[in-house]
């Protein structure tokens, strides 16, 4: 299973981004889908997740009604609607799938496959 994130980008306080993870390599369900985030200096943390039935959406309080979470069945994406962003959402952005785990969580010791990361700027 792999999954890869793009749309990472400079944008001003305020503006929004919308970042996609493409998942390949799995045959039946589609996946349990995390992102998560790393700002300059801090620890990697869980923003958001879908499980995999899609019933199960959570976010991390940071987050809560500015981040959105969707999915493309067909496209095999899952994209992040970054909206009304701030300088403190400034980091690396992976996305990352159990290999068997389910449900929804922001437990990155869940995750077995990880994505690079892509970059998002949040500055004036």
């Amino acid at each position: 299973l792999q999954v890869v994130e793009s749309g990472g980008d400079l944008v001003k306080p305020g503006g929004s981004l919308r970042l996609s993870c493409v998942v390949s390599g799995f045959t039946l369900e589609f996946p349990t889908i995390g992102w998560f985030r790393q700002a300059p200096g801090k620890e990697r943390e869980g923003i958001s997740c879908l499980s995999s039935f899609g019933g199960n959406i959570n976010y991390a309080d940071p987050v809560k009604g500015r981040f959105t979470i969707s999915r493309d069945n067909a496209k095999r994406t899952v994209y992040l609607e970054l909206n009304s962003l701030k300088p403190e959402d400034t980091g690396v952005y992976y996305c990352a799938a159990p290999q068997k785990f389910k449900l929804c969580s922001l437990n990155q010791a869940v995750y077995d496959f990880w994505g690079q990361g892509t970059q998002v700027t949040v500055s004036s």
